[in-house]
């Protein structure tokens, strides 16, 4: 769950950065830097899962509050090598984080596990084939998936010990319900006005 705080650091700043103008480059080295302060910061919190979790919830909704809607953005046909190099990249850094797993130990490579691959893929292509907001976007929606992701480990830390294995089936039907919940009110929020 601290890695829910180190993501959602990396979503704000990603975001502020990008819309003061800077280029995908700078927008995620300054995201990358906020995950390892906020992350190394939160290490060794020893909090109780429930407290976390409702810490982890408060600053997600400051997060979202600080990421605003840049609204729609334009729709463009990718090219046709997209989809394979964002395969391509997300392979590479999975690989990269995994070999030096054992090197790092599992609290840090724990951490270092919920880096944002994949919306940072996602942002990346978004932010060089669309634009700046297709990228904020994405941090945006990434903030509202964080609730079920930390809900899910909330599960699994508080029902290991008496449900054993189980306790990642509560964990999935949660983050799933979770989910469902964010996603709704997501849809159900006004979009801001392109230019806003």
């Amino acid at each position: 769950m601290v890695g829910v705080l180190a993501t959602a650091a990396f979503a704000v700043e990603f975001s502020a950065v990008a819309r003061r103008g800077a280029n995908i480059v700078v927008s995620f080295v300054a995201g990358l830097l906020a995950f390892a302060i906020i992350g190394a910061a939160a290490q060794d919190l020893a909090i109780a899962p429930i407290p976390l979790y409702a810490i982890c919830a408060v600053v997600l909704v400051v997060a979202i509050r600080l990421v605003p809607d840049p609204g729609l953005t334009a729709s463009v046909p990718l090219p046709r090598w997209d989809l394979p190099a964002r395969m391509v990249v997300a392979t590479a850094l999975v690989i990269a984080i995994t070999s030096g797993a054992g090197a790092l130990g599992p609290r840090l490579a724990g951490l270092l596990a919920t880096i944002p691959l994949y919306a940072s893929i996602l942002a990346g292509f978004g932010f060089q084939l669309v634009g700046r907001d297709a990228a904020i976007r994405v941090w945006r929606g990434l903030l509202f998936g964080l609730f079920g992701f930390g809900a899910f480990y909330l599960v699994v830390a508080a029902g290991l010990g008496s449900l054993g294995i189980w306790a990642f089936a509560a964990a999935l039907g949660t983050a799933l319900v979770m989910q469902a919940i964010t996603l709704r009110s997501i849809r159900r929020a006004p979009t801001a006005p392109i230019g806003t």
